[in-house]
């Protein structure tokens, strides 16, 4: 009997309304029923995401009517098991566990260059492993476990931004998974993070990036979302990137440069393609006369980084074969050019090490604490 009562508790609770997990709108619409208006939705999101707790009293709101819609909302837990802070570069590993299968990461990114004007970048995930399998990503190897739900993916923004002394600049969907294989959720939650009642994170500061998942980039133009986009690109041979990402035999270069194109023609902005450098493999002439015959006549914008390989098998180029692949993209692509850093390196918090799993080379400076 007692074990009857549990469960269908536990069904209660899953019925709930996790307030992190919807926009104002939709929580007025679960709450209409006691009588609460939009507005009043609005204002317990916002003391939720100040606070972290739902409000015991607001100004001019009975008590008993905030107890009615506390009865059939929630606010889904998240524990932070490990921090691990670097201390070469400042970049901070988060490694949640919430109350599905799983553990999923952060990374809070550090931009301390301009005093009086610190704030921090925020990378998070939008799944736990991956389906797509990238050669040169560690969260690849996991396999695909399951999607992240909105309000997963929003409480690592509010737990980091609570954990943070400085204000955040910007959110970049690059964490662990494919974030167009969750399109719906990662959607949704970009809208929680940038609304002024949920993380008031502004729109044009969070980035959404994908290994090239062509209907989905299609639909995100039709939409008119606001947010940057980014494209892991890394070959411009179709052979070479299907062995590097494999969403090449599905979505093929041809499809995604019309994909590229047909962003920019609706939006007027450019796609930034990210391009993973992996020496002896992707940094020749060929590599840039082919990334330019590709894109020619699509303006877009070229983000370079390092690969992180801890198994050795992929090493980043030299400085010589870097400057060479530089002096290419200069001569033939004739489009911007940037070279990103990946930090955290010592911590596995860079691009392509995040792996939901707890430090295997270094000591984390917290351990089961709440972020």
């Amino acid at each position: 009997m007692h074990r009857e009562r549990l469960l269908s508790r536990k069904v209660n609770v899953e019925q709930l309304t996790d307030i992190r997990g919807v926009t104002a709108k939709e929580l007025f619409e679960k709450i209409s029923q006691t009588g609460a208006d939009l507005r009043l939705a609005r204002r317990i999101q916002s003391a939720v995401f100040r606070s972290g707790v739902f409000p015991s009293e607001l100004p001019e709101v009975s008590s008993r009517l905030l107890l009615k819609i506390k009865e059939i909302t929630r606010i889904a837990s998240l524990e932070c098991i490990e921090k691990a802070v670097s201390p070469i570069d400042g970049f901070t590993r988060y490694l949640f566990r919430s109350e599905g299968e799983g553990l999923f990461e952060s990374v809070r990114i550090p931009l301390v260059h301009r005093p009086g004007d610190e704030k921090y970048i925020i990378c998070i995930s939008s799944q736990i492993g991956c389906s797509v399998g990238c050669a040169f990503c560690a969260t690849g190897s996991m396999g695909f476990i399951r999607d992240l739900s909105a309000g997963e993916i929003v409480a690592q923004v509010e737990a980091v931004k609570r954990d943070s002394e400085y204000p955040v600049g910007g959110v970049v969907f690059m964490g662990m998974g494919e974030p167009f294989l969750n399109y719906e959720n990662v959607m949704k939650s970009a809208q929680i993070i940038s609304s002024p009642t949920g993380m008031a994170v502004a729109a044009k500061t969070i980035t959404v990036s994908t290994s090239g998942v062509v209907p989905q980039i299609r639909q995100f133009t039709d939409e008119g979302r606001p947010y940057k986009l980014v494209i892991s690109l890394s070959s411009a041979d179709s052979a070479q990137r299907e062995i590097l990402i494999p969403t090449e035999k599905k979505w093929p270069l041809s499809e995604l440069a019309e994909s590229v194109k047909y962003y920019h023609d609706k939006t007027g902005e450019r796609v930034t393609l990210a391009w993973t450098m992996i020496s002896g493999v992707n940094c020749s002439e060929n590599d840039a006369v082919g990334l330019s015959e590709l894109f020619s006549g699509i303006p877009v914008k070229l983000d370079l980084i390092d690969v992180n390989d801890p198994s050795g098998k992929m090493v980043p180029p030299s400085d010589e074969e870097r400057n060479l692949f530089l002096d290419y993209l200069r001569l033939h692509l004739k489009m911007p050019v940037a070279r990103r850093y990946s930090g955290g390196k010592d911590i596995e918090a860079a691009c392509g090490m995040l792996a939901g799993r707890a430090s295997q080379n270094t000591k984390p400076t917290e351990k089961n604490s709440n972020a």
